[in-house]
């Protein structure tokens, strides 16, 4: 066994200290992933160990015109699957805005307000009373947004000019022919600016909300929901802020995004992803918006909130000088880990559960498992005992709020008491060793049985292109499940008897 990275304690010890006096309280969470309109069908699908990946639907672009099976053809995505958000209802003036600019302002900006009114509704605040001054935003959001691709469009003008004359087009008809290709895009107008820019998607939300505190978004690529959670909390512990709104926003499965994930590449030459299986050949894309609200543990308390777990450490790094600039590194991540647990001040081996970034790529599957034996397969360790699994099995890898995927279902698992599935595992890769580590793949739902004196606690992991990485530890908040009623204690259906009785045998 390898001795642990050496950590630098002066600075470890200060930051462990501020967490594990003020711990941080989940309070309110709102989604809007694959095949799900809010928390609770998410949650259900969970459970229901449902499969959200499909072929790309037509309104986001036409599979015949941009799908090659061969990964090397041109401007082709090898990739016709993914994980779509639902259809949903969107009524501009609910938010204070004019339909007008819907055209030129970018679908993040405008989901993101929905799953913030939802996510202020669970809550509790249903007169929409709280202290908005003192509540900040602050979202993973990735590099571009879908709108820059039709505005830049639109200035190939001259490009097109230049080749239509070359080609013999009589110059009357050029100029006609570069309007008609103008008109397929969005026009450059007063509102395109703000609409296409990624912290305006945060930006947004604090000004719709009345929001006070720090609004910003950040970009840690995959990882950047748990980044932006990060920065949140520690808004919190330095009382910067009383509440905040933080999670992940990636609502962009365009063309521009496939060829990115085809040409590096990464997709799956298959129809799911497979995490951590021996079938594993890469990844699918998803769409997906995560909030969270976040309070100090003590506020939540004497404010009677509900409270769905609590974040007990953090623990994040870089991964250095490696081979390549998105290559994952085992050993990176293990520091994040290793840091977390002692941000939180317990045990590792008290984990019972543990979301994994699980892309489904070999080598990136294959690296974290590395890195997860390093932390947790100690001398002596016990085999088989936390539970490993990745939402990205049924909705697909949503980039950027992948994080908040991974923690909302987290979440949700200690507060319900239930260790959810992992779908679309057929045979664990005999290569990663499974069976001697500390995990299992846990293919069923099942309920979370504890049998030690430490309440239930999990882990929640995710890691970026240029080597970000991020673990958080989350534990269950006992007097909160304790005393929860059955109204408000479970979101999914659960089975029930009914007993069918007559006078006389029907015939």
């Amino acid at each position: 066994m390898q001795d642990k990275t050496h950590i630098d304690k002066n600075v470890d010890e200060k930051i462990a200290s501020q967490l594990q006096k003020t711990p941080i309280a989940i309070i309110g969470m709102a989604s809007l992933f694959p095949e799900s309109r809010d928390l609770q069908e998410f949650w259900e699908n969970i459970v229901g160990k449902m499969d959200c990946v499909i072929d790309v639907p037509s309104d986001r672009w036409e599979i015949n015109d941009l799908y090659d099976a061969d990964p090397s053809a041109p401007d082709k995505s090898y990739s016709k699957r993914g994980g779509f958000i639902p259809d949903i209802d969107f009524d501009p003036m609910e938010f204070g805005l004019p339909p007008n600019i819907l055209e030129v302002t970018d679908s993040s900006q405008l989901l993101s307000l929905v799953v913030a009114r939802d996510l202020i509704k669970d809550c509790g605040y249903i007169d929409g009373e709280f202290d908005r001054q003192n509540t900040g935003v602050i979202l993973g959001v990735g590099g571009g947004q879908k709108l820059i691709t039709p505005l830049v469009s639109r200035l190939q003008g001259p490009v097109w000019e230049k080749v239509l004359r070359s080609s013999g087009v009589a110059e009357e008809d050029i100029q006609t022919l570069i309007e008609k290709m103008k008109k397929a895009y969005i026009p450059w107008v007063e509102n395109s600016f703000p609409g296409m820019l990624g912290n305006v998607i945060a930006g947004r939300v604090a000004n719709r909300f009345d929001l006070g505190g720090t609004n910003c978004v950040v970009d840690a690529a995959c990882a950047g929901s748990l980044a932006a959670m990060k920065m949140a909390i520690s808004d919190l512990l330095e009382y910067k802020a009383n509440a905040m709104i933080t999670g992940g926003v990636d609502t962009d499965n365009s063309p521009f995004m496939y060829l990115n994930f085809s040409k590096t590449p990464a997709f799956t030459d298959g129809e799911v992803p497979k995490p951590f299986d021996e079938d594993s050949h890469g990844i699918v894309i998803g769409e997906g918006v995560g909030m969270v609200m976040l309070k100090r543990l003590e506020d939540a308390e004497r404010d009677n909130d509900r409270i769905y777990a609590v974040i007990k450490g953090v623990g994040t790094s870089s991964d250095g000088r490696f081979k390549s600039i998105y290559a994952p590194r085992a050993s990176g991540q293990r520091v994040a880990v290793d840091r977390a647990y002692e941000d939180a001040g317990f045990d590792m081996k008290t984990i019972d559960l543990l979301e994994a970034h699980g892309t489904g790529t070999k080598a990136g599957d294959a690296a974290e498992f590395d890195g997860l034996k390093l932390a947790f397969d100690y001398e002596g360790h016990e085999k088989q005992h936390i539970a490993l699994g990745s939402v990205k099995s049924q909705i697909g890898h949503t980039k950027t709020a992948a994080g908040s995927a991974g923690l909302i279902k987290t979440a949700l698992a200690l507060y319900h008491k239930i260790l959810p599935a992992t779908i679309n595992i057929d045979n664990p890769n005999p290569k990663l060793g499974i069976e001697n580590s500390s995990f299992y793949l846990n293919t069923d739902t099942r309920p979370w049985i504890n049998n030690v004196k430490t309440p239930r606690r999990a882990g929640v992991s995710s890691f970026g292109f240029g080597g970000s990485n991020y673990h958080f530890v989350l534990e269950e908040y006992q007097p909160e499940m304790d005393n929860a009623s059955g109204k408000d204690y479970r979101l999914h259906d659960v089975s029930r008897s009914f007993i069918l009785h007559a006078e006389t045998p029907m015939l």
